[in-house]
């Protein structure tokens, strides 16, 4: 069986249902605060080189208060409690972040890729995985999360050849382009077929 038709018989299976909820939940986002918007920013700065589950566990404890006024000691303690790897390089990251703390009024007037090549730009420690992630939980659509288990599903798929060993620019954005076909062929936006993807790895639908 092709991914294709994998992808279309998980649609026609109770899953639907806990897809369509969990983007639902990331179009809310429209109508919450900065604060929720900045929680989230942490969140996906968090996940790069980490499980998920650490970073949503982290994300838990801290909520928007503990990023917003917890000193670098704290996070750092906080996030090597929860046994993430690079707990001082994390806390100093979302340090910096706070600049950013207003990061819904700064991205409102973007457009989707623009707001991402701004992210990738303006915020250490996120690249365009991590940009695309937290767009993507803040109600964006169109932008493909190339994390390791997007990347060897499309292998496995032959819809690349191999895992690069850097994502840069150029080699995200044409694994983009590939993600995105898919996305058409399927009628699906790029959010909704990274859900059904992850979970056709991971067994899970988290964020």
């Amino acid at each position: 069986m092709n991914l294709i038709n994998q992808i279309n018989k998980l649609r026609k299976n109770e899953i639907k249902q806990v897809m369509k909820k969990r983007l639902q939940e990331f179009e809310s986002f429209k109508n919450k605060k900065n604060n929720d918007w900045f929680s989230e920013l942490c969140f996906c700065i968090l996940t790069a080189n980490s499980r998920a589950k650490t970073a949503i566990n982290i994300q838990n404890e801290l909520k928007s208060g503990g990023f917003i006024n917890k000193n670098k000691k704290e996070l750092s303690q906080t996030i090597k409690n929860n046994k993430h790897r690079f707990h001082n390089n994390k806390a100093k990251y979302i340090i910096c972040s706070r600049e950013h703390m207003d990061i819904k009024d700064k991205l409102k007037n973007f457009s989707e890729f623009n707001a991402r090549e701004w992210l990738v730009k303006s915020i250490k420690g996120l690249g365009y995985k991590e940009a695309s992630h937290f767009l993507r939980n803040t109600g964006a659509k169109n932008l493909a999360i190339l994390d390791r288990h997007i990347l060897n599903l499309m292998i496995e798929n032959n819809l690349i050849n191999e895992k690069p060993k850097i994502l840069n620019k150029k080699n995200y954005l044409e694994i983009e382009r590939k993600f995105n076909e898919l996305a058409e062929q399927l009628n699906m936006n790029p959010a909704e077929l990274d859900l059904y993807m992850w979970y056709m790895k991971t067994g899970e639908v988290l964020k």
